[in-house]
C-alpha cells in the first residue's frame, strides 16, 4: 500500500470473475487496490472482468459488480 503513502502514482488492478455477486472479500480487495493506486496523486485503478469461466459468468453479474463498486465510491477505468 506504499502508493497511498508516498512516492509516484501507481496503477493497480481489480479483476473479479462475474460468477456471482460482489462479496465482502471482493469489496475489501477493490478498496485496498484503489487506496494503493492513490488517485489523488494521479494513480488509477483498473477493473478487468475475468470471464474465463464461460459456464458460470453472467452479464447481470458484471453489471451488478460494476454497480456495487460505484456504490462503494470507487473511481476506476474499465
Amino acid at each position: 500500500m506504499a502508493g497511498s503513502l508516498s512516492g509516484p502514482a501507481e496503477t493497480t488492478r481489480f479483476a473479479p470473475s462475474p460468477t456471482g455477486q460482489l462479496h465482502l472479500g471482493h469489496a475489501y480487495a477493490a478498496l485496498f487496490a484503489e487506496a494503493a493506486a492513490a488517485p489523488e496523486r494521479g494513480g488509477r485503478l483498473l477493473v478487468r472482468i475475468e470471464d474465463i469461466d464461460a459456464g458460470r459468468c453472467r452479464p447481470e453479474f458484471i453489471a451488478g459488480i460494476l454497480e456495487d463498486l460505484r456504490w462503494l465510491g470507487l473511481r476506476f477505468a474499465e
